[in-house]
């Protein structure tokens, strides 16, 4: 377990120097280092697969995935769904406009019984990752000053209440980002003051290098050790992945387009009654957990007192504009052409029941609102607390 750990710590702080002196080809030695990283963080397979964007997917042994090379998950029993999940009320006003989990499982892929599926890492993932790491792939709000976002620009919904977690309908594009950029959508939940913040993250993601132009299912959180500068998907342990069917770094297929269908993750975090565990469930599949024991008592141990929905983009070259966020329409566009999150819910603290925030909880923010902005609607049914978001390319980096 020290071996493991110490071999991780030595190959992030070797992957951060390449990104941070922006070399574009790692040395024969830094290559090294990061194959024996990646023959670390890819498990033995029982059984793989290649789909047919390129990538492959790994059977692996339940017991036997990265998740429990952390040194605070040695003795830990593996929860295979949550104890109870929450009640997320809905109608059939989101599937009259949009459809819900777009990704096409092929058939052909099939798991084991008492395995998982993972996405297999390659060279070009780790140097990705990290370099979003090392950019400061975090969510910075209104309330949160302590970081340089330059390059950075949100548009969110912000709630400021004790929960224990929340939900969205996340709707799905493909924007175009260039190299060195990314946008995302997704649910962040958060704990702790401003030096003890803890969050949890998911939702889709588009970068060039890491999935090939396409919305990806990702996870992304920070909490206590060694990787609370924060970890993307499975690159760091932690996360146990339960999902036989949904692999982190999947491909969302089909995507929304401008005036034409619309498709959404139903994407939920929530902390179980009995273990207090965190757990991120895609509809009603529970794709995986973050053991309680990861988390501070002053962070997400016991709740979460800040829930966001919203868009994020981020350029690293100097001179360059913004890219895409959302589908590339401001808020303003409206359904079929601004990009949207709905079926806002959170879990009351007090009450531990489901409900929708107040419209007047809810706290529009966006940093660049000259190219990007948020709206906070209200409304029927799952469209009872809703957002638009988003705007296109444009914003200088200076």
């Amino acid at each position: 377990m020290r071996s493991s750990t110490k071999l991780i710590l030595l190959t992030l702080s070797t992957i951060a120097f390449v990104t941070e002196s922006r070399s574009t080809i790692p040395s024969e030695e830094e290559k090294k280092e990061l194959e024996k990283l990646l023959n670390h963080i890819n498990k033995p397979a029982i059984k793989s697969f290649q789909t047919k964007h390129g990538y492959i997917l790994d059977c692996i042994d339940i017991q036997k995935q990265l998740a429990f090379d952390h040194p605070l998950l040695k003795n830990h029993s593996i929860q295979l769904k949550p104890t109870y999940i929450p009640k997320w009320t809905s109608d059939n006003t989101t599937s009259q406009k949009s459809s819900s989990l777009p990704f096409q499982q092929n058939a052909n892929i099939s798991c084991p019984l008492g395995t998982v599926i993972i996405k297999r890492t390659t060279l070009e993932d780790l140097i990705q990752i990290q370099h979003l790491k090392t950019l400061g792939f975090n969510y910075r709000t209104s309330k949160d000053k302590r970081f340089d976002i330059t390059g950075h620009h949100y548009a969110l919904a912000e709630y400021y209440e004790e929960n224990f977690g929340a939900m969205g309908n996340i709707n799905v594009w493909d924007p175009y980002v260039k190299p060195d950029q990314f946008s995302l959508a997704s649910i962040s939940i958060g704990g702790g003051d401003k030096d003890t913040l803890q969050s949890i993250s998911a939702g889709w993601i588009v970068s060039p290098n890491l999935n090939q132009h396409h919305s990806g299912l990702f996870i992304y959180w920070t909490a206590s050790g060694y990787n609370e500068t924060g970890c993307f998907n499975i690159l760091c342990p932690g996360f146990v992945q339960v999902s036989s069917k949904f692999a982190l770094g999947d491909l969302a297929n089909p995507v929304s387009t401008y005036d034409g269908q619309q498709y959404h993750l139903i994407v939920s975090i929530f902390q179980d009654r009995v273990t207090r565990d965190w757990w991120f469930m895609l509809r009603d599949e529970p794709i995986g957990y973050l053991p309680r024991s990861l988390f501070d008592v002053n962070g997400l141990a016991n709740k979460a007192d800040r829930v966001y929905w919203g868009g994020e983009v981020f350029s690293a070259a100097k001179r360059r504009t913004s890219p895409i966020m959302g589908s590339g329409y401001f808020a303003q566009a409206g359904f079929k052409k601004a990009a949207f999150v709905n079926g806002l819910k959170v879990i009351d603290r007090i009450s531990r029941k489901v409900t929708s925030p107040p419209i007047s909880a809810l706290i529009p923010f966006a940093n660049s609102p000259n190219c990007y902005n948020i709206e906070t609607k209200t409304g029927d049914g799952d469209w009872y607390r809703y957002i638009f978001y988003g705007g296109p390319e444009g914003c200088t980096i200076k």
